[in-house]
């Protein structure tokens, strides 16, 4: 009796605990829209940040963080969190316009033309984030052992021929939402992309200050980290320059 009295004390307070946690989130979140509405982008800012440190990470903390920082000026910190936000939810149209907006005041850097079947490739792993295309598998295959259950066990000609072919389908569909998803999920788990912190960077031919001085990046620039020696970064620009830069003049994404 007195075991079963205090499961349910127990109980009870982890679920007023629960519950304190979210409304506390929430009465912070509310302060932080009501701060950016009011143009107090400072404010906004440091309460989206406390958020984030507290109760952990989401696209939309990433996006309104994002945009704090851009109304304060502050454009690398802003792409930092529009490129955090679309790694979460890769397929927004608002974060990926805003990013846009944004690198319109940095380096104008011109990425390599790819393949078009993997531009195409991409494009449609991005339409939606790795959870969704996790989901989408799992349903795809449960719909695919129903089709086989119905090509091997139906009487129905008519039937068979259903099975099979929504079965080609939907075995095609399985594999690609698991290859996306994992792609998207190797991307959240190993981050190599960097934005530039600095208001100016001479990155060097080799990891060494006395290195030879090859291209120079300022503030906002986004590079992709290849390999790390001590205090330095080999890093790779879209345009396919690479070279290496300071850890502490860039922070990972």
């Amino acid at each position: 009796m007195i075991q079963n009295i205090s499961g349910k004390i127990i109980g009870i307070c982890l679920l007023c605990g629960i519950y304190m946690s979210v409304s506390a989130q929430e009465a912070d979140l509310k302060a932080a829209e009501t701060a950016y509405a009011s143009e107090h982008y400072d404010r906004a800012i440091e309460l989206y940040e406390s958020v984030l440190k507290s109760y952990g990470d989401s696209y939309e903390l990433y996006y309104n963080l994002g945009n704090s920082y851009y109304k304060t000026g502050k454009i690398a910190h802003a792409i930092l969190n529009y490129e955090r936000a679309l790694l979460i939810k890769p397929g927004d149209g608002d974060i990926r316009f805003n990013l846009e907006m944004a690198k319109q005041q940095t380096d104008k850097i011109e990425p390599l033309q790819e393949f078009f079947l993997k531009s195409w490739f991409r494009s449609v792993q991005n339409l939606i984030g790795v959870d969704s295309w996790a989901t989408i598998g799992i349903l795809c295959f449960i719909l695919l052992i129903c089709c086989l259950v119905l090509y091997f066990f139906s009487k129905w000609m008519r039937l068979k021929k259903i099975g099979f072919y929504w079965g080609i389908v939907l075995f095609i569909v399985v594999i690609f939402a698991n290859i996306f998803a994992y792609n998207q999920k190797e991307e959240l788990l190993n981050r190599n992309g960097a934005i530039v912190f600095s208001p100016t960077v001479t990155v060097k031919g080799s990891p060494d200050n006395s290195g030879t001085d090859l291209f120079v990046l300022h503030e906002g620039s986004k590079v992709f980290i290849k390999n790390s020696v001590g205090d330095w970064n080999e890093i790779m620009l879209e345009d396919g320059n690479v070279g290496w830069i300071n850890k502490k003049d860039i922070t990972v994404i």
